[in-house]
């Protein structure tokens, strides 16, 4: 990547109109003064951290990661085009077997098996292993369970045929997150646009909501702050559930809050808590969203802290809702647990982000999950500003170990 020239001017602008001297900025942001020099004259790059915490500091409104993500931008480029991210929107594997109008086997009948009942119990289920097991392990059992559902639906008929397909898309849907977890994004994108064709065969429109949130869970881990915010404003269109809205409200806070803009993320925030609180008449579907966490609301407002360039806060907030978390949710309780090291670690409390992380090794030495990897990566280069801490020295090997096992 080519140096940006135009953010370290533009900070060094910020600096000097707020007569701090390197070494005062250097305390506020745990950057040592050479370091933060030689970002200045354009010797070095800055890390997205570091540009969020000016960001926040200056009171710049995304300003510092807007020219940032520019000069980035453009030096992506001049190296290569950019990968095209493949949506699928026709019909994938799961969607194969045909599914006629006529016809049901003998053990389905009006009498006997409500729409989907058996296999929503199967599925939340194999949500519940999804805790503990890694991806890999676990979605070649969903692949077989939702291509039974589907085999059920194509031989049923009325509102049973309805309720198998809203079933299957629910696994078709779960299937695309663990696709995500699994490090594979495209067949994550695959799953999800199945999943919207399954419940569209089945009468629910509203999983073609849902399914916007899913692709800007996707834009999000990439960086990409607008298209987050696009996709998770496209969902909340008037016709969605409350929930979908409101988790596509939790989505869009999370885009504003990487694009610097501290107000828009809060109201976006409120919007969430109230659609969330809306009490649905729910047909007894699968929820969709995370059930593993007491206040989704406020654990992502903890995230969105750290993005916004306040990782004192962020860590207060998320050590509070990590508490809530249940102790057999392992992979909630790592992914969460790990963001708050992170942030602890980047308001400069590193042995307390080196004891919160000691007791989440073990569980990401075996989930293998993408985006959790993802967010160590990030806490292992945050450590790297302290290789002369005695407990960063004993841990940052350990974590090392397991981001290599990982892959």
């Amino acid at each position: 990547m080519d140096i940006p020239l135009r953010f370290g001017a533009e900070l060094r602008r910020l600096r000097e109109g707020a007569g701090m001297t390197l070494e005062q900025l250097g305390e506020v942001t745990s950057y040592s003064r050479g370091h933060l020099s030689k970002i200045e004259r354009g010797s070095n790059p800055p890390t997205m951290i570091l540009v969020q915490r000016c960001d926040a500091y200056f009171n710049a409104g995304g300003r510092l990661r807007k020219t940032f993500a520019s000069e980035v931008e453009s030096a992506a480029k001049k190296s290569k085009p950019a990968r095209r991210q493949v949506i699928a929107t026709g019909v994938g594997s799961l969607l194969a077997t045909r599914l006629p109008e006529g016809g049901r086997p003998d053990h389905v009948n009006d009498r006997e098996l409500p729409p989907g009942v058996l296999y929503q119990d199967q599925l939340h289920q194999m949500k519940q292993l999804g805790q503990s097991l890694t991806p890999s392990a676990i979605l070649p059992v969903l692949h077989s369970q939702a291509s039974t559902v589907i085999t059920l639906a194509s031989r049923a008929t009325g509102p049973f045929r309805a309720g198998l397909l809203v079933t299957a898309s629910r696994f078709a849907e779960y299937i695309g997150w663990m696709a995500q977890e699994d490090g594979d994004e495209e067949r994550a994108l695959n799953a999800t646009a199945e999943a919207v064709e399954l419940a569209r065969a089945g009468g629910d429109e509203h999983l073609a909501d849902y399914a916007l949130v899913r692709r800007a869970l996707v834009t999000y881990y990439n960086g990409d702050a607008a298209r987050t915010i696009v996709l998770a404003q496209q969902a909340q269109r008037s016709g969605a559930p409350p929930r979908i809205r409101g988790l596509a409200a939790q989505r869009e806070a999370q885009g504003h809050a990487l694009a610097g803009d501290e107000k828009a993320c809060g109201q976006a925030l409120d919007r969430a808590r109230d659609l969330l609180a809306v009490e649905e008449d729910e047909p007894g579907n699968p929820v969709l969203g995370t059930t593993q966490v007491a206040d989704p609301v406020s654990m992502v407002t903890g995230w969105c802290l750290y993005d916004l360039g306040r990782p004192g806060q962020a860590a207060a907030v998320l050590e509070r809702e990590c508490r809530r978390i249940a102790p057999h949710a392992l992979n909630t309780r790592t992914r969460y647990g790990l963001r708050h090291a992170l942030a602890l670690a980047a308001s400069g409390e590193v042995e307390r982000s080196c004891e919160t992380a000691r007791e989440l090794l073990a569980f990401m030495s075996v989930m293998h999950s993408a985006t959790v990897r993802t967010d160590a990566r990030r806490l292992d280069r945050e450590w790297s500003r302290f290789q002369g801490n005695p407990a960063v020295r004993r841990l940052r090997p350990a974590l090392a170990n397991v981001l290599t096992a990982a892959g």
